[in-house]
């Protein structure tokens, strides 16, 4: 079975086996977005554990 190629470009398995991802809203409409809230959605940070099961049928690890 093939991966979602949309799927392989957003996350990432790390060396332990737990799956990073990017914040979204970080692309536009910024002005009215204050700056530590941009600063913080720079960050990475996990898939939650309940949506762990579905990105890695998705990516296939």
């Amino acid at each position: 079975m093939k991966s979602k190629s949309g799927a392989k470009k957003r996350f990432d398995v790390t060396g332990t086996g737990k799956i990073k991802r990017k914040h979204a809203y970080k692309s536009h409409i910024l002005t009215k977005k204050s700056t530590k809230r941009k600063r913080n959605l720079t960050y990475s940070t996990l898939v939650d554990k309940a949506d762990e099961a579905n990105v890695r049928v998705m990516i296939q690890k």
